[in-house]
């Protein structure tokens, strides 16, 4: 045996990690419709960031689609975690669609917030990244022009002076420290700008991202288990990088890791987005194990105990 082989591996355990409570709720919607209906049942956008997830639910029955047009009139549809624009609930209204809405409640409240601005005669500037999902959706809270996207500090600088009151929110799965750099050049901007009452990046992206920085600093490699289209899992490699890992990067599976890779590392670290399940990591590690010996620590920032209700209840 080499040297390698008989020391053993230390992997450090983020803690949470994984689904958060808006990701359950939205996959537990899908299974509970599919309960209630049979298959097929509609999915407007992938329900959840993730690959493994997305592919199992197709495999019970749900049909993924981009536009509700693409959905059949006479089955339920379920509006992703995400959330929609209201002309997509108008849509649906429209055609007569059973729609339900499995939008995560913390991206609910930013909706809200976009609206009530709006509707007091106030621009809204929503920091977040453009093209997804969640952001379209909030834009599309409102009449076109009524809400201005930024993404970086550059892009506050460039803005035009506005003759009105003005507020702010934030796409939920961002890095803190990179909004928290736009609020920042927000309110030098535009002083007296209305912040929300609380932070909107949500507890889980929060909770997620303190973890990575307690378990990074000096590992030789950080992995994160997510997709790519995952923003939240982004951000975690980010985190990773900026806590002090020597390497970071964001990892689908364990098919697609090299374990080879390992052979002369001390330490790595391990985390997951909020749309990951925790079987790829669990799967990681029993694979890391046939190849190395062990020593695991978890290393846990916080506890969560935060469940949201099915809004097929509400469907009724």
């Amino acid at each position: 045996m080499t040297l390698e082989e008989n020391t053993p591996l230390k992997v450090r355990m983020a803690s949470p990690r994984g689904f958060c409570a808006g990701v359950e709720r939205a996959i537990r919607t899908v299974e509970e419709v599919l309960a209630a209906y049979g298959a097929p049942v509609y999915v407007r956008h992938e329900i959840v960031h993730n690959r493994h997830v997305v592919a199992r639910l197709a495999a019970m029955g749900a049909v993924f689609v981009e536009d509700i047009a693409d959905a059949a009139g006479d089955r339920p549809v379920i509006i992703s975690a995400h959330g929609a624009p209201t002309a997509v609930h108008q849509a649906a209204e429209e055609r007569g669609l059973q729609a339900i809405d499995a939008t995560c409640p913390l991206v609910h409240k930013v909706h809200a917030q976009a609206r009530r601005h709006v509707a007091n005669g106030r621009h809204v500037y929503l920091v977040g990244h453009r093209g997804h999902p969640e952001v379209v959706g909030t834009m599309g809270q409102a009449p076109a022009g009524a809400v201005t996207l930024v993404e970086t500090t550059q892009e506050v600088d460039l803005l035009p002076d506005r003759d009105c009151e003005k507020a702010y929110v934030t796409q939920t799965t961002l890095s803190v420290e990179d909004a928290q750099q736009v609020i920042d050049a927000l309110k030098n901007r535009f002083p007296g700008i209305l912040a929300p009452q609380k932070q909107d990046i949500c507890y889980a992206t929060t909770n997620r991202q303190d973890a990575v920085k307690a378990t990074a600093p000096g590992v030789d490699l950080f992995l994160v288990f997510g997709s790519q289209t995952s923003s939240n899992s982004k951000r975690l490699v980010e985190t990773a990088l900026r806590a002090g890992a020597k390497q970071a990067e964001l990892v689908e599976d364990a098919a697609a890791f090299d374990f080879a890779r390992t052979a002369n590392l001390d330490v790595i670290g391990v985390s997951s987005g909020a749309s990951a399940p925790e079987e790829l990591v669990e799967d990681f590690l029993r694979i890391l194990a046939s190849t190395r010996s062990l020593s695991i620590e978890t290393i846990e920032t916080a506890r969560e105990d935060v469940t949201f209700n099915s809004p097929l209840k509400l469907a009724g």
